[in-house]
């Protein structure tokens, strides 16, 4: 079952590389015919969204230029002209890159340790991708453009299946989010992997953490005092694997003491149902990502218990015997507030019973906007996996291998679960800090160093390196003992 289970993960983990080459692949196509539609434009791969990425160009657009994009990149990928790979001397490759006028690679390539540069060439033009794009255009058809002022967004299959075209589903809440992040970066004056680095080698990174953890405390006060100030009675706060859910909770549940109230402190995960009737998923594994995997029925009955006032005595899940237990007597005091933390509590179908009106939805999720330059964005899948990997192996007993067996898994499970339900929370948290790969490097790197070259997983931890490579180093003596990443590398005031 064990090989099983570890031939799946690397079956979904090629599919992922696949998708990314196919991402690389779509925006170098992209960016060639943008260069020749209008050579003085300059393209911004911004952040995924809507099963694609959001893109902003330094002019203006108009539906007609969204079409003529379009026909350009179609005329590309038919020629099914080649992608030339070349590794260069880091010194010849900012060459390349200032007589082509790339300001952004130039930057990138001056300020990080990589000797070695792969540079890709597409009729005429260059560019550097770190997940490499296919050897041919014609080996990527399944695209579309969609009109998103002030940019637009090119919507691309899906990791599943790469022969199919998802339907466009605007998100307005999580495309705030990201513009709130904007801001952020602005107001730190760090948008790429170079400006980082550059702030770091001056000796400033100390400012950059502490005005990053600044932002993050002041959004939850924000949120705190919303709630507050539509008097609900009910928190619900969900999001993927590894987004900071418990730190974020407990931070919201001081704020909220702050203003007054006194929190009981909910884990969907302790109504779990014992394991003899949990669902499996369609490889016959145990499905604890399955809202079925709750006691909806139980959960329910103890929140309106709770909340009329009674005495209630909690689940406690035992994940080793794979069964429930008691845990705490609750009773919730005149002034109280109850805080429920899942990665369910977006769906209505998880506390139906509990009014509407009283439910204060948050969804939470590392939501990176750091790129690494102009064309090349940080995926925030791979920013949740690395916070993951450093806290699984460092105080939870698993190998690096052990967290990417899960990790296709859970990915499966969120796109299911969490992320068709996004748009149904009252606020959203961005628990990204544009700092935390420069501090995740030092503990990360050792652990995939260790992936001998004959592993399976061998080239999953290589790409990761390759990532890590682009950082300098930033110590950790700064980040908060309340911080969401002390929630990973340790260290936290909170207890878990």
């Amino acid at each position: 079952m064990i090989l099983d289970n570890q031939k799946k993960c690397i079956d979904e983990i090629n599919c992922l590389n696949l998708w990314r080459r196919y991402q690389s692949t779509l925006s170098f196509i992209l960016y060639v015919a943008l260069k020749k539609l209008y050579p003085d434009a300059t393209l911004r791969i911004e952040h995924s969204i809507s099963q694609g990425f959001y893109c902003l160009l330094n002019r203006r657009l108009i539906d007609k230029d969204l079409i003529a994009i379009d026909l350009k990149m179609r005329e590309i990928i038919r020629a099914d002209l080649p992608i030339q790979r070349t590794i260069l001397p880091r010194h010849k490759a900012i060459g390349l890159f200032e007589r082509s006028r790339e300001k952004d690679k130039i930057k990138l390539l001056k300020n990080t340790q990589i000797e070695k540069i792969a540079v890709y060439k597409l009729d005429g033009f260059i560019d550097t991708y770190p997940n490499p794009p296919f050897e041919r255009t014609g080996m990527v058809d399944k695209f579309y453009l969609t009109n998103f002022p002030p940019g637009f967004i090119i919507v691309f299959p899906n990791w599943h299946n790469l022969d199919s075209l998802p339907p466009y589903i605007a998100q307005p809440k999580l495309a705030r989010i990201f513009n709130e992040y904007l801001n952020w970066v602005q107001i730190l004056g760090i948008t790429d992997v170079a400006d980082l680095n550059i702030a770091i080698k001056k000796g400033q990174g100390s400012d950059i953490v502490r005005v990053a953890e600044a932002l993050h405390e002041k959004k939850i006060v924000y949120i705190a005092d919303r709630i507050t100030t539509e008097k609900r009675r009910v928190i619900l706060i969900a999001g993927p694997s590894s987004a900071g859910k418990t730190t974020f909770t407990k931070r919201l549940a001081v704020q909220l003491m702050v203003n007054g109230y006194r929190p009981i402190l909910i884990s969907t995960d302790d109504y779990f149902l014992p394991h003899s009737k949990t669902p499996r998923d369609k490889f016959g594994r145990l499905d604890f990502e399955s809202i079925k995997a709750v006691d909806i029925t139980l959960l329910n009955k103890d929140l309106l218990s709770i909340i009329k006032g009674e005495r209630v005595l909690l689940p406690k899940f035992n994940f080793i015997k794979g069964r429930r237990e008691k845990g705490r007597v609750v009773e919730l005091p005149k002034n109280g507030i109850v805080m429920v933390e899942g990665i369910h509590c977006l769906n209505e179908e998880l506390t139906p019973l509990v009014s509407k009106n009283i439910k204060f939805k948050i969804y939470i999720s590392a939501l990176t906007q750091l790129n690494i330059d102009d064309h090349n964005r940080i995926s925030t899948t791979d920013t949740r996996m690395m916070r993951r990997i450093v806290r699984d192996t460092h105080y939870r007993g698993y190998t690096v291998q052990g967290v990417l067996t899960q990790w296709g898994r859970v990915r499966t499970g969120e796109e299911q679960n969490i992320y068709p339900f996004q748009e149904e929370a009252d606020e959203m948290f961005n628990s990204a800090l544009i700092y935390e790969s420069a501090v995740l490097k030092k503990y990360c790197v050792p652990l995939l160093r260790k992936v001998e070259k004959n592993d399976p997983f061998y080239q999953e931890a290589k790409r990761l390196l390759d990532y890590f490579a682009f950082f300098y180093d930033l110590n950790d003596r700064d980040v908060p003992s309340n911080s969401i990443l002390r929630e990973f590398i340790g260290g936290s005031s909170f207890v878990y």
